[in-house]
């Protein structure tokens, strides 16, 4: 038997015995088992509530059936998952029986798919029913997939993993796994190029829960857990799976896209204490017609991450619902938030300070830490850090030097401590001699009431400097117009110093972004570089269209709907 972690909670930072024979998924599951928990609910879904009595069995039999299957420790599974409890069943019954779950998003394309599958060498293929019909042509490219095992009611001529879950044995050992071992993979957003296989180790699930969540959210068996970003992401991942899992609470799974009916429908009917989600999330629901009253929802905590929280959206949740939103900075190579604001120390506009137990540093271009108040790399260094990018010396050395993860987060620290988001390492721009964030003047046009969200990148003026052009998306109801392109560029004027305010402000229908929520803004400045040097503000004209803006090679970017942020949280694809 593998043996369960232990943590020492009184002192400033808590204290963590791993052992060295160790096995994630036993040591989430058995504390709470030993703990009297096992017929209090884990997990709620589409198909009803589940114990974690009920969830033990069935990670049980999952190992045991995927041993059958003739998987062998270390050999990979690529799972394709809703958020049902076949997830947390397929991911820690992996795990259990030593097997590498490598989890990827449910609202990829097909050829993201194919790269994940030739360059992990899964073994096995467990996918929803839904998305079998785009991995079927990728099987005969995929040379090393045995078995392919489909979660839903029609098996389509492969394995239907409820039958094979309940052909399983109820009893099972863990494989002999050590604390140090590869434990899971999660594949990088990759805002640029192929996405990265990163490697985490059994213990870094547990760290996390235990340096994050139990100090910063003060997360108990008592919560109720509900986070809008999917389990298939590292943010994700920790909000419905280690988090409430290390302390016995109660998660509650939405399958389908997160759109805001379909997330304030789960806030009333379960009333989760924690939700978790991304700031475009918040920004679309608070627009929202639809959004809940005060007294219909239950909750004492929100958290925030995968971009940085714009300072007046954090104000407008706090009065609208009492409660803050604590906006930290997390990473998939980190696995969760190493940096967050805290309850009853929120400042908005910032991520906060470093959690304990974890390192933070910001460098210069040569390595160097910079001084307090100046704009550098942030690198940050703690246990829950990944152990590679598989496949990938060249990256791994980039990233991985030393003790020190580099996050290719611009950032800076304020005299309070608090540090602030500036941007990433390719995104900030140099006006005038000066360096602008794309971040703060993102944040400033959010402010004005017209605006739902924008991205800010450099484009060439007509003497080849570059300048701010900013990409806006307007609320449900507002229309483009060189009146209101003028207005915005006014409104940025009058709170930021004169250099930094957009030149240019093309109105756009949506931002491309990746399935985590980050903006490709490769995309943006190819899309800049085919506007005009001239002014980009739509003529009067042009007033009342809908207009559309396109990637140079693309297709347009049409109107999906208003609150067309559930694309950051996949229904069919850390920051964190």
């Amino acid at each position: 038997m593998r043996s369960p972690s232990s943590v020492d909670g009184s002192a400033d930072v808590p204290v963590l015995n791993i052992p060295k024979d160790y096995n994630a998924a036993h040591d989430l599951i058995e504390r709470n088992l030993a703990a009297g928990r096992g017929g209090k609910v884990a997990y709620h879904d589409v198909d009803g509530s589940h114990t974690y009595d009920q969830l033990a069995e069935r990670v049980n039999r999952c190992a045991a059936a995927l041993t059958n299957l003739g998987l062998h420790m270390e050999q990979r599974v690529l799972l394709c998952l809703h958020d049902t409890i076949d997830f947390p069943v397929a991911f820690l019954g992996a795990i259990k029986a030593g097997i590498v779950p490598v989890a990827v998003s449910a609202m990829l394309t097909a050829k993201e798919y194919e790269h994940m599958l030739v360059d992990s060498r899964a073994r096995a293929l467990i996918v929803a029913e839904s998305l079998l019909p785009v991995f079927a042509p990728l099987l005969s490219k995929s040379p090393h997939v045995r078995h392919v095992i489909v979660s839903g009611r029609q098996a389509h001529g492969h394995a239907l993993f409820a039958e094979l879950v309940a052909g399983g044995t109820p009893d099972f050992d863990p494989a002999p796994t050590c604390a140090d071992d590869m434990c899971f993979w999660l594949y990088s957003s990759g805002s640029t190029g192929a996405p990265k296989g990163t490697v985490h180790a059994h213990s870094s699930l547990i760290h996390t829960a235990e340096l994050y969540a139990r100090p910063v959210l003060g997360i108990s068996e008592n919560d109720t857990v509900f986070s809008a970003a999917k389990l298939s992401f590292a943010y994700g991942l920790g909000n419905g799976l280690s988090f409430p899992m290390a302390v016995g609470a109660t998660t509650v799974l939405l399958a389908d896209r997160p759109t805001p009916p379909a997330v304030f429908g789960h806030l009333r009917k379960y009333r989760p204490t924690i939700f978790c989600a991304a700031p475009t999330a918040y920004a679309a629901m608070l627009a929202s017609p639809e959004l809940p009253l005060r007294e219909e929802i239950n909750l004492r905590i929100c958290t925030a991450a995968a971009e940085a929280l714009p300072e007046d959206i954090g104000k407008r949740w706090q009065s609208r619902f009492g409660v803050d939103i604590l906006d930290g900075i997390g990473s998939t190579e980190m696995l969760h938030i190493f940096i967050s604001n805290r309850p009853g120390d929120v400042l908005y506009g910032t991520t906060g300070r470093a959690v304990p137990g974890y390192d933070v540093r910001i460098v210069d271009d040569d390595g160097h830490p910079v001084r307090q108040g100046e704009t550098g790399e942030l690198q940050v260094r703690g246990p829950s850090a990944a152990v590679m990018y598989w496949n990938n010396r060249e990256r791994s050395r980039k990233t991985f030097q030393g003790q020190w993860t580099s996050t290719g987060d611009k950032y800076v620290q304020r005299e309070d401590g608090r540090y602030v988001h500036a941007g990433r390492n390719d995104d900030m721009l140099k006006v005038s001699g000066l360096y602008v964030s794309p971040v703060e003047v993102e944040s400033t046009l959010i402010a004005h009431p017209a605006v739902l969200e924008s991205a800010v990148v450099g484009k060439e003026d007509n003497e080849h400097l570059i300048k701010p052009l900013a990409f806006v998306v307007l609320k449900p109801g507002m229309d483009p117009s060189s009146m209101l392109a003028e207005e915005l560029k006014q409104h940025v004027k009058s709170r930021l110093a004169m250099y930094k305010y957009p030149r240019w402000i093309e109105f756009i229908d949506e931002l491309p972004k990746t399935a985590t929520g980050k903006i490709q803004r490769y995309k943006l400045r190819a899309m800049a570089n085919e506007i005009g040097r001239e002014a980009v503000s739509l003529p009067a004209s042009t007033a009342g269209a809908t207009p559309t803006a396109r990637v140079a090679g693309a297709g347009p970017i049409t109107q999906k709907s208003s609150a067309s942020w559930w694309r950051l949280f996949p229904f069919s694809r850390q920051r964190s």
